[in-house]
């Protein structure tokens, strides 16, 4: 070992230094910024005013952060539940034996080799336009004029609309997750529930969830990380940048740091970190009632 220490320092430095650089610096960086007012974001050290915990303060005392955290919060929980059950939902499928799983796979993974502004376009445009979007062609070939007449754009319905576009997109990538779990099972079991007698239920509940506690951890964790940076799918829906019904924390951060139409009256980059902070402890708040809720330390493939 004592031999090897040159050569693994050698091996070890460059990716010390690369995260040091990369990743704690900006991290470290951030939580300092939040406890200043900071008017740009590439503004020296000697130009920032130290304010403590003004910035969490006034994010709290924010009406148009609360909006953007409770519009966050039902993306996460309504989409979550919607995007978990549909790609478990379909795992399970793609595992049960039936013919053409590869393409299949393919078809429902798609959606996630399409660029977010792609794929908002085509909703916007060719799903949801109240002239010739695909609902409302489909709606009147099916005589349901009142479903046909819904202005999926207007403001009673631009939310649930963007939920249900996102979560469109999102359903492949968790799918791939699922399916990665459910294929490490090993088919005995399964097989020796058959010759027990129980029923493909039964099998399900207490073979297939039991031994995908980790999994469902890991796509958790996933989903809240993907959630808390939600802008693209804002931006695109709305042109106005605080529009209630679009507007999420990352949204309003940015229009801290860069400026953004009348969302903000100055420029408070400080501010903005003080959201990134926020959000980052509230991805770490849930995966750390995930790993106490959810205990797999006892199972085993």
């Amino acid at each position: 070992m004592k031999k090897n220490k040159p050569m693994i320092v050698i091996f070890l430095t460059p990716a010390v230094i690369f995260f040091l650089s990369i990743f704690l610096y900006p991290i470290v960086r951030t939580v300092i910024m939040s406890f200043f007012k900071i008017e740009g974001i590439t503004d020296s050290v000697g130009l920032w005013t130290f304010v403590g915990i003004d910035n969490y303060v006034k994010l709290i005392n924010t009406s148009l952060f609360r909006i953007s955290c409770f519009n966050l919060f039902r993306i996460w929980l309504v989409g979550g539940l919607v995007v978990m059950t549909l790609s478990l939902l379909f795992a399970v499928i793609l595992t049960s034996g039936i013919r053409g799983k590869k393409f299949f796979r393919a078809v429902i993974y798609m959606p996630n080799i399409v660029s977010a502004v792609a794929l908002a376009t085509m909703w916007l445009q060719y799903v949801y336009s109240p002239r010739f979007g695909l609902l409302k062609n489909l709606f009147t070939f099916l005589h349901l004029d009142g479903l046909a007449k819904i202005q999926f754009l207007d403001t009673d319905h631009k939310f649930w609309a963007l939920l249900f576009a996102y979560c469109f997109g999102m359903i492949g990538y968790h799918m791939l997750i699922w399916l990665s779990g459910v294929e490490r099972i090993s088919p005995e079991y399964f097989e020796a529930a058959t010759i027990d007698g129980a029923s493909k239920p039964a099998q399900f509940r207490y073979i297939t969830l039991p031994l995908l506690k980790g999994v469902f951890k890991t796509n958790i964790t996933m989903w809240s990380v993907s959630t808390v940076g939600f802008f693209v799918w804002s931006q695109l829906f709305s042109n106005v940048t605080a529009d209630t019904q679009t507007i999420t924390p990352f949204v309003y951060m940015y229009a801290q740091i860069f400026g953004g139409g009348n969302t903000v009256t100055e420029r408070n980059s400080g501010l903005g970190a003080a959201i990134g902070v926020v959000l980052s402890i509230c991805v770490v708040i849930i995966f750390t009632i995930c790993n106490k809720a959810i205990k797999d330390d006892d199972l085993e493939f």
